[in-house]
């Protein structure tokens, strides 16, 4: 895609969040197919621009069902994954043979390449001594992420960030903090997840959305800004990053 590798290679580092409002570009697909194809590929980009720059990468990334098409086609591209690190955008505080663990699943793909895959949650049954331990690691990471790649559930969940007693923390908590344990309200096992602070810091974030329901909700929520009252519009409010928004129509 000529039109995003030429914005990202005119977007110096330095001017990363130097404007108060974040670059948004919105691609549209019909075929899904082709959509996978063009975000795997815009992902490589990002990777081996880091790479060529730093000499590393680091990503946030998600391992829904929904994610796992462009995770498996990203996992085959020929890249120096080395000198890549990955963590999950949020996981559950479940062992890692668990099926819902996002650990397991993004070092099934990725460690077998040679890349790094940093475990989120810790095996603390306290989710807020998870949350803290969780915080404490990614401190220890060269920051900020290359790229967090972000969903959009249907109640305006993003990351792991939703309705619980602890979203205001994720949400406003310290600056400095870039993670938290959360206690869903609607679930019964908790989770940690990266914060809105640490989405912020993202050099690019991207975002995938299946359905015109999802786009229309989305642009709604970007429009609410600090006034909405879902978590991804909250996070959008603050963003001043270049982000790329996918649509599978």
């Amino acid at each position: 895609m000529d039109k995003l590798e030429e914005a990202l290679e005119n977007f110096d580092d330095d001017e990363f969040g130097a404007d108060d409002e974040s670059t948004l570009e919105w691609w549209d697909f019909d075929d899904p197919t082709e959509m996978v194809d063009a975000v795997a590929g815009d992902i490589q980009f990002i990777i081996e621009s880091a790479l060529d720059a730093r000499g590393d990468a680091l990503l946030a990334l998600p391992a829904s069902d929904e994610a796992m098409p462009v995770l498996e086609a990203l996992a085959a591209k020929q890249i120096k994954w080395k000198h890549v690190s990955i963590i999950p955008t949020h996981d559950y505080l479940v062992p890692l043979d668990d099926p819902r663990s996002a650990a397991k699943k993004l070092a099934t793909l990725f460690l077998t390449r040679g890349a790094r895959v940093l475990p989120l949650a810790p095996d603390h049954e306290d989710y807020q001594m998870a949350g803290s331990a969780a915080d404490a690691r990614l401190q220890d990471q060269k920051w900020p992420p290359d790229l967090v790649w972000l969903g959009m559930g249907a109640d305006g969940s993003t990351a792991g960030i939703m309705e619980s007693a602890d979203m205001e923390e994720a949400l406003d908590g310290p600056a400095e903090k870039r993670a938290v344990g959360i206690m869903p309200d609607n679930e019964d096992t908790p989770l940690v997840t990266i914060t809105k602070a640490a989405i912020c810091e993202a050099r690019t974030v991207i975002v995938l959305l299946k359905g015109t329901a999802g786009q229309s909700m989305l642009e709604m929520e970007i429009e609410q800004g600090a006034t909405s009252m879902a978590p991804i519009g909250r996070v959008f409010a603050d963003l001043s990053v270049p982000v790329d928004i996918y649509v599978e129509k």
